[in-house]
């Protein structure tokens, strides 16, 4: 047993009174103010020692906080008897943004992209610092429409027309808010998937306006630039032409079929995201005499790697790289949505959130994101899969809140159920990896209810995070032997045998593996991880597309 002297008591004491008293001769009275607020931070839980409980089998376990829930339940329950129906929910979700592109997070004007609409939504609102999507776009994306993880529905990319898979056989959050009264709408970005099963005026959308196939197959083969071995090739355009995929931008109702709008080439792409703001803005104001609330899924092309700026943002970004245009133009787009639902009379009615589908592409930098961490899109590592998260609800989120409870992106499924009085028509044949984070948004001090994020690399799972620490059994290589670009998808998977550990407080950049100091905090992750796993065998997974 180590017991700690009373000499060495008195030398942290006086340590402590030290830094005290050097603090406030340095800041006066407003740095003593500072640290008073800063002490507040003790006030937080220690996720890593607070329990779960199984609300349900095929839910994921959470951290129940009775008293928290108990109070954002009454705060429902006045909106409603003040507004007398559910709230909105805009979801507005960027492509390939990185967690430090936007202002509040450290990049902003420091990156030459400056972001105000974002920036200001974050200060009078929820930011979280550990949001987390899936490493790439498709997974991300299923996972937000289902509440489940990968492995479980299956889609590790988007299915192309011809095949089955993807979202058949899925439950999906449109689906249900529409069976709970809701107008449920799409724009913009689908990714996926293509075939019949999969599109979104099937899976629940009332209406949806964008394109449904992988972005790059509207551009790559069109642009000289990076593929001039196709672009300047008649023969081998035509040959991509008659390739099996949606080719245009399109239009499509409730369980109809899909209406060609026009060809994408590259300069429609470079207006696309403004028409998308176009047919959102209409649609927020059509629904403003609405007796109905309505789910708004509005998903942007822009800052995906082949950038193409709208002619009016060109340039225009401090930067002048079309990324940080990109930007500039994502940024007012979101300010329009926001001015639309305010000059309407909606936007106290309406929980907005906003974030990314995966990390930064990285691969061709300068022109990519700004991130703080290690990796990029493709990757395990926190650049791949840490993501902007910002919720907005005037009146019900108290401003300037900044969290770093857990917040994953699976979690918008239980959550916006939860806003909707829909909880319950949660699926109970599946498992379901959200978790309802009600009582966390809308309390003024309140807690995260995950303890767990779980990281997957395909059918490779790779991590789990638990309080500040990040325990890894695999990951993409992002050293110079085999991967001399900066980004995801280009290594190879290393696999740990005795695993990695990270105290991502102390190292964000995860360089600094402590396991072997830290072999007594073994069971704090390979218990989860074990009970994670286990969920397999009771819950079988689809199988995975293309399998």
């Amino acid at each position: 047993m180590v017991s700690i002297s009373s000499n060495n008591n008195d030398y942290i004491d006086r340590k402590k009174a030290f830094r005290l008293k050097t603090a406030a001769s340095l800041f006066g009275a407003a740095g003593c103010l500072l640290l008073v607020g800063s002490a507040s931070a003790a006030d937080l839980e220690d996720a890593l020692v607070q329990k779960t409980v199984q609300v349900a089998p095929n839910l994921e376990p959470v951290i129940p906080h009775p008293d928290q829930e108990k109070e954002a339940l009454d705060k429902l329950t006045a909106f409603e008897e003040k507004t007398g129906k559910k709230p909105n929910i805009l979801f507005f979700i960027m492509d390939d943004v990185g967690w430090g592109d936007l202002g509040v997070y450290g990049g902003g004007a420091m990156a030459g992209a400056p972001t105000p609409n974002m920036d200001r939504l974050a200060r009078e609102g929820l930011q979280l610092t550990s949001a987390y999507a899936q490493p790439s776009s498709s997974p991300t994306r299923a996972t937000i429409l289902t509440g489940r993880l990968p492995m479980r529905h299956g889609i590790l990319r988007p299915s192309g027309k011809d095949e089955t898979g993807g979202l058949e056989g899925e439950i999906t959050l449109p689906q249900i808010l529409s069976e709970a009264g809701y107008v449920t709408q799409a724009v913009g970005k689908w990714h996926v998937g293509e075939n019949k099963g999969s599109q979104p005026q099937n899976v629940g959308f009332d209406d949806f306006y964008g394109f449904l196939s992988v972005s790059d197959y509207y551009t790559e083969w069109r642009d000289p630039y990076f593929n001039p071995d196709v672009a300047l090739s008649p023969e081998r355009t035509q040959m991509i032409r008659n390739l099996a995929f949606e080719k245009n931008w399109i239009h499509a109702k409730k369980g109809g079929e899909v209406e060609p709008i026009a060809e994408i080439d590259i300069p429609t792409c470079s207006i696309l995201d403004e028409k998308w703001a176009d047919y959102s803005v209409e649609f927020i104001k059509n629904m403003a005499n609405s007796d109905q609330p309505f789910f708004l899924y509005h998903c942007t092309r822009g800052a995906h790697f082949d950038n193409y700026p709208n002619p009016q943002f060109l340039g225009k970004s401090p930067a002048k790289y079309p990324y940080k245009d990109v930007m500039i133009e994502l940024d007012y787009i979101l300010g329009r949505l926001v001015s639309a639902l305010e000059e309407t009379g909606q936007l106290e009615n309406t929980i907005i959130f906003i974030t990314s589908d995966n990390g930064p592409e990285m691969e061709l930098w300068p022109d990519s994101g700004f991130s703080p961490f290690r990796g990029a899109k493709g990757s395990t590592w926190e650049g791949g899969m840490r993501v902007p998260g910002i919720f907005y609800w005037i009146g019900m989120i108290s401003p300037g809140r900044i969290s770093d409870g857990l917040f994953d992106l699976a979690d918008l499924f239980n959550t916006s159920l939860a806003l909707s009085g829909a909880k319950d028509q949660m699926p109970t044949d599946r498992f379901i990896d959200g978790i309802d984070q009600t009582s966390f948004l809308l309390t003024d001090n309140g807690q995260s209810n995950r303890k767990y994020i779980y990281y997957w690399l395909g059918r490779n799972f790779s991590a789990v995070r638990v309080g500040e620490y990040k325990y890894m059994m695999a990951a993409e290589s992002d050293d110079d032997r085999d991967n001399y670009l900066q980004g995801g998808f280009s290594g190879y998977i290393m696999n740990y045998y005795f695993g990695k550990a990270f105290n991502l407080y102390l190292d964000p950049k995860e360089t600094h593996n402590f396991f072997l100091r830290k072999v007594i905090y073994s069971d704090i992750f390979l218990g989860p991880m074990k009970a994670h796993l286990a969920t397999f065998q009771k819950y079988p997974p689809k199988d995975i597309l293309g399998d």
